[in-house]
């Protein structure tokens, strides 16, 4: 494990905008930064950060807290691999207590995986640059696509020769086998597959006679490839790329966004192209804001990942006949996602390969900001000249565009394009609305059956007990209000005792709590009661400083909640009763100004609530013994009764005399 000093400056150096930044576009927003939630898909950014308090926040799923945890989250690693990455990011040195032998296997599975990657892409380097073979087939194949040697160094781009030389490399290495090849049935979450394993038992190159295009995570890490042959071979497919793992999807990769990721968010703006080339010829023409789907079909996935670096997307496509229906293909899925969507045809017989190749930087982006235009006039021009006059065809290309118009969310844009393409296609705008409305109803009623089948597969299964109880939740409720005081407050100090001693509000709220048996009944709130009471009296403490950045991501993510609500404490009491059904508005202060009254408060609140708990279990208790038609017991549980009712009068009582005026 790293050393709780060794963590600290790690936190104190990491800036958690910074390192968020290499994975969202994130904008100024006041004191905070804001932008689309990698965690979920939305249109509209919900995902804050805090500079000054180091934890980010999603108000969309809920997610939050602080740098580490967002590492471990997006890069789905441990606690002590974050911290590693965050120390390699700021350059500082980790000494490292010993791992348990559960934690170390888990590391180390994942850290072989990234090695194994790491030593394939030299090897491939080292055989394009080093070896005659790699010279002449491999190099030559580059050169001759007129790429430059540092563009070559800038993807780290390689060649692999025949038949099984990396396989023995690696196994000379000493690399696992399980890292090397790629059984979903025998390893579901280890195993690059840059090997595979004859019927002999014998490995071999899974991208032999190949060169090699990497690919990287946001953070730099080699997480699979793509290779392609350069011999014609018809029983082999022109690309090979590595298998499904837990490092690498196809479907959800997009080639060069590693490289084009600040340039895109310097920008705001992405080009979106079709092969790796296409991308590796663009910056070498000096655009950099560039990225492939990998020569596949847009996904989702891909969609969403790079709507969380910019809202405006140029996809460049070949200008032959191809080029146009492959432009028709999945744009709908990019305009669903709210992204204002431009397309550009090159020339005929061009691709933004060979286009680049041919042009500078200034050529290149002056043509395509000259030719672009928004998808949807687009796709109306095309399938107008493809209809002709034809009244069928020229049916189907209004409901096409119609459903294209359909899926865009935002109601203004929707209106603009409806009109557009009205005067475009010659039909009534009236029409034209009639059916877009029509697509997004039937969408909508769609969505709802969705979701009303969901709702009702969710109620038909087995509620946990804390779901069942009203009366438990509201205690949970109370226990929150108060760590919210814990974690903003606990070192504050609330008054002093006559001798001079100092009652800080967390240990108040302890001691208070601890005097009337009330315990958290949630595991995380628990834990966080029981750090406190272990910590508080240590040196510097801070509260918030501790919970934010706990080893625990359950607890620094609920520090992080309770710290970034939108919403203050004591505005749960900015009404002060006045009589029975007249209120008065009253000015709101902040915690800090009334945190003495307003821990008192809360403290009664949560008594009030179990008092509440043990009055409505004797009822149900004396209902049932009623049923059972046990008349002693009923008299006995009643005679408990007073007792509560007397507490529960003294405790409003204390609230009444405790109101909040504010």
């Amino acid at each position: 494990m790293i050393p709780r000093d060794t963590v600290e400056r790690i936190f104190s150096a990491a800036r958690i905008e910074d390192v968020v930044g290499d994975y969202v576009s994130l904008k100024k927003r006041g004191a905070n930064m804001i932008g689309l939630c990698p965690f979920h898909e939305e249109k509209t950014g919900s995902f804050t950060v805090s500079p000054s308090k180091g934890i980010y926040k999603c108000f969309g799923c809920g997610k939050s807290g602080h740098v580490a945890g967002f590492l471990m989250e997006i890069e789905q690693c441990s606690y002590t691999e974050a911290l590693r990455m965050l120390a390699k990011k700021y350059n500082i040195e980790v000494e490292e207590r010993e791992l348990t032998q559960e934690e170390q296997q888990r590391q180390d599975d994942r850290e072989s995986m990234f090695v194994v990657n790491e030593f394939a892409a030299d090897w491939f380097e080292k055989q394009l640059w080093e070896t005659q073979e790699g010279q002449v087939v491999g190099l030559g194949y580059f050169r001759e696509r007129g790429l430059r040697d540092d563009i070559i160094k800038k993807f780290r781009l390689g060649y692999s020769p025949d038949k099984s030389l990396l396989s023995k490399a690696a196994t000379a290495k000493g690399f696992a086998e399980k890292y090397l090849l790629n059984d979903s049935q025998n390893a579901p979450y280890i195993g690059t597959g840059i090997c595979l394993k004859s019927e002999d038992g014998r490995l071999y190159d899974r991208f032999h006679s190949r060169v090699i295009f990497p690919f990287f995570s946001r953070s730099g890490k080699v997480t699979g490839f793509a290779g392609r042959i350069l011999k014609t071979n018809d029983k082999v497919g022109k690309y090979v790329n590595s298998p499904t793992s837990p490092l690498f999807e196809k479907h959800n990769e997009l080639y060069g966004l590693y490289q084009a990721r600040q340039a895109i968010s310097r920008l705001n703006s992405c080009y979106l192209v079709e092969g790796q080339m296409d991308v590796i010829s663009m910056h070498q023409a000096g655009v950099e804001n560039v990225v492939s789907s990998g020569g596949t079909s847009l996904t989702k996935p891909q969609i969403q990942l790079l709507h969380r670096f910019t809202s405006n997307i140029i996809i460049l496509y070949d200008g032959d006949k191809a080029g146009i229906k492959a432009a028709l293909r999945g744009i709908d899925m990019v305009l669903e996602e709210g992204i204002n969507t431009k397309v550009v045809l090159l020339p005929e017989g061009e691709d933004p390969d060979s286009f680049a190749r041919s042009h500078n930087a200034s050529e290149v982006v002056e043509y395509i900001e000259g030719r672009q235009t928004d998808f949807i006039s687009f796709k109306t021009a095309m399938l107008s000249e493809e209809a002709g006059s034809d009244p069928m065809r020229r049916s189907e290309l209004i409901h096409s565009v119609a459903q294209s118009i359909a899926v865009i969310p935002d109601a203004i844009t929707r209106q603009v394009y409806t009109q557009d393409c009205a005067v475009q296609l010659n039909v009534s705008e009236l029409l034209l609305t009639r059916e877009v409305s029509k697509l997004r109803n039937g969408k909508a009623e769609a969505d709802l059956s969705k979701r009303e089948r969901q709702q009702e597969a969710v109620q038909q299964q087995p509620k946990p007990v804390s779901e069942t109880k009203p009366a438990g939740s509201l205690f949970n409720g109370n226990m929150l209000n108060l760590l919210r005081l814990i974690v903003r407050y606990g070192e504050r100090v609330l008054y002093e005792t006559e001798d001079g001693q100092a009652v800080q509000c967390g240990s108040y709220i302890l001691e208070d709590l601890r005097e009337d048996g009330i315990e958290p009944r949630e595991d995380v709130h628990r834990k966080m009661f029981e750090e406190y009471a272990a910590h508080c009296n240590e040196a510097g403490f801070k509260a918030e400083n501790f919970f934010l950045h706990h080893s625990d991501n359950a607890i620094s993510s609920l520090a992080a909640e309770l710290v970034t609500d939108r919403y203050q404490l004591s505005k749960i009491f900015s009404h002060q009763s006045i009589s029975e059904n007249v209120t008065q508005e009253v000015k709101v202060q902040t915690d800090e100004d009334i945190l003495p009254e307003l821990t008192s408060q809360l403290l009664f609140e949560t008594k009030l609530t179990v008092i509440n708990e043990q009055i409505e279990a004797l009822r149900a208790e004396v209902e049932q013994a009623e049923k059972e038609g046990d008349w002693n017991k009923v008299r006995s549980i009643v005679a408990r009764q007073p007792q509560l009712m007397e507490i529960r009068a003294q405790i409003c009582k204390e609230l009444g005399n405790r109101i909040i005026t504010i």
